[in-house]
């Protein structure tokens, strides 16, 4: 599996490497009408590389969820937009690869990188954008503590097209034992 940042009962997470992309850009070619409209990963190997290039570990940090058995990717995960000051907050960003959709990995996963991002990179919140509609993605968060913080038209734009979204948020020492 590589290097883990963090490991769970059933998968880990690492950082995504140059390596991952033949395996990640088939999942996620596999996977594209199950992701529409909520995100957009990459599907060839130049978005891979601009996917790729985005995390700096100073802004952003790109995960990839593996199972444990046997390695394979069920998702990724991304910390985007860190800000540090006074802020100590980062945008979460995930999604599952199919066939592992609906199965629990990603929550573990994402668990595993919300752990890391408050241990680690020691932020004291993340937050999720999440557009109505999305109601995996609302079960996702809502079991592991996120509170909803509110409602946001045309917020984000994806595919050409602004969304809305929901905030949702977690801080730590407030609203979970992390």
């Amino acid at each position: 599996m590589g290097v883990e940042l963090r490991v769970g009962a059933r998968v880990a997470v690492r950082r995504v490497r140059a390596e991952d992309e033949a395996r990640f850009v088939e999942l996620a070619c596999a996977s594209s009408a199950f992701h529409r409209p909520w995100v957009d990963p990459p599907v060839s190997a130049e978005q891979f590389s601009e996917y790729l290039a985005r995390f700096d570990e100073v802004t952003a940090v790109g995960m990839v969820v593996c199972l444990r058995d046997g390695g394979d990717l069920a998702g990724f995960v991304n910390i985007n937009g860190i800000v540090r000051g006074s802020y100590q907050r980062g945008m979460l960003g995930y999604a599952a690869f199919l066939p592992y959709a609906g199965q629990g990995y990603l929550s573990e996963g994402v668990a595993l990188a919300v752990r890391y991002a408050f241990e680690r990179l020691e932020l004291h919140r993340v937050e999720a954008d999440i557009q109505p509609g999305n109601d995996a993605s609302v079960r996702l968060v809502k079991r592991l503590g996120f509170r909803r913080e509110g409602f946001s038209p045309g917020f984000i734009e994806i595919d050409g097209e602004w969304r809305d979204h929901e905030r949702w948020a977690l801080t730590k020492g407030v609203d979970h034992v992390y």
